[in-house]
């Protein structure tokens, strides 16, 4: 995820405990009965994220971004971005605010135990993060910024 700040351009990406809690995001029914049924057909990945606005900026998600898996390397693509903006378009979050989205992945190698989260772009202000531990519902909450 991109984003800009008027005073900054430092980001910074944290990660978080996966769980299977969902943050509070609301899908078009009709979207959300199509993703959930590609899902479970699939064995999709579902990363929600946080991001806490310190001050006034922007975010935005490539379509470039992907999960690659520690061991083999291999990249699982981003299919679907939810309540965030795909570049070059902006989503504004005022300071103060919480912004969450989520982001839908294809499946990770059954092999699979860790897996990085990046955002492949080619600037400055991608994040990555590391490490993150595969659970059995493939579904996973992180901390950006």
């Amino acid at each position: 995820m991109s984003c800009t700040n008027p005073k900054s351009n430092i980001e910074t990406a944290e990660h978080v405990e996966t769980t299977t809690s969902a943050p509070d995001i609301k899908f078009d029914d009709k979207l959300k009965n199509e993703i959930l049924s590609q899902i479970h057909e699939e064995g999709m990945v579902i990363v929600h994220c946080n991001y806490d606005a310190f001050m006034d900026g922007s975010i935005r998600i490539w379509k470039s971004t992907v999960l690659i898996d520690k061991a083999s390397g291999n990249r699982s693509s981003m299919h679907h971005a939810e309540n965030i903006t795909i570049a070059p378009e902006w989503t504004f979050v005022p300071e103060g605010k919480s912004h969450r989205f989520t982001l839908i992945f294809a499946p990770l190698p059954k092999s699979c135990e860790f897996f990085d989260l990046l955002e492949d772009i080619p600037q400055a202000g991608g994040f990555f993060i590391q490490n993150i531990k595969r659970n059995k519902s493939d579904v996973y909450t992180v901390n950006i910024g």
